[in-house]
C-alpha cells in the first residue's frame, strides 16, 4: 500500500488540487477497486495560515471545469506523524521543502536526506505554478496533471 502526501503552503490550492486530481486519475485506472485500495492520499500545508479552510473557490471551479470531483476539505498543517506515516511527501516547490525544516525539524530532514530514496521531494523537477499569486489555475492544473500522471506511471 502506498501512502502519498501532497504539500503546499496553505493547503487550499495546489496540494488539495493534486489530491483530488490523483484520486480522479486512480478512479479511471483499471481495475478501479485495486487502485483505490492500494493507495492512501492526503494533502496538507507547511503553514498554519489557512487551517480549517475549504478548497479555494477558484480552485474548485478549475477542478469542476475539468470534471475532477472534490469533497469538503479542511486545510491542515503537516505533522511529524505524517512523516512517519507517508511513503512519499510531494512538495509543490523548494520553498515548501525549506518550510518543512521549520515544521518537522532538522533531525527528520537529515534522516530523510540520508535515505536511498528520500520521502520528501518535489512533485515536478520544477516548481508547480502557484495560482494564489498568478491567478492562473489552468497552468497549475496542467502542472499537477503532469506530475500526478508521471507519479502513477
Amino acid at each position: 500500500m502506498k501512502h502519498i502526501l501532497f504539500v503546499c503552503h496553505g493547503n487550499i490550492c495546489r496540494s488539495v488540487m493534486a489530491e483530488m486530481i490523483i484520486r480522479h486519475l486512480l478512479e479511471q485506472q483499471q481495475p478501479t477497486v485495486n487502485c483505490q485500495l492500494s493507495t492512501i492520499i492526503d494533502s496538507c500545508a507547511t503553514s498554519r495560515e489557512e487551517i480549517g479552510n475549504d478548497i479555494y473557490p477558484p480552485a474548485k471551479r478549475c477542478l469542476s471545469a475539468h470534471g475532477v470531483p472534490f469533497t469538503r476539505h479542511a486545510a491542515r498543517q503537516i505533522t511529524r506523524e505524517d512523516y512517519e506515516n507517508f511513503d512519499m511527501i510531494l512538495c509543490m516547490e523548494d520553498y515548501n521543502i525549506r518550510n518543512l525544516r521549520r515544521v518537522l525539524g532538522e533531525e527528520i530532514m537529515q534522516r530523510d536526506a540520508a535515505l536511498p530514496q528520500p520521502k520528501i521531494r518535489r512533485l515536478l523537477n520544477r516548481d508547480v505554478a502557484d495560482p494564489w499569486y498568478t491567478g492562473d489555475f489552468e497552468a497549475t492544473y496542467r502542472d499537477l496533471v503532469e506530475g500526478c500522471s508521471a507519479l502513477l506511471k
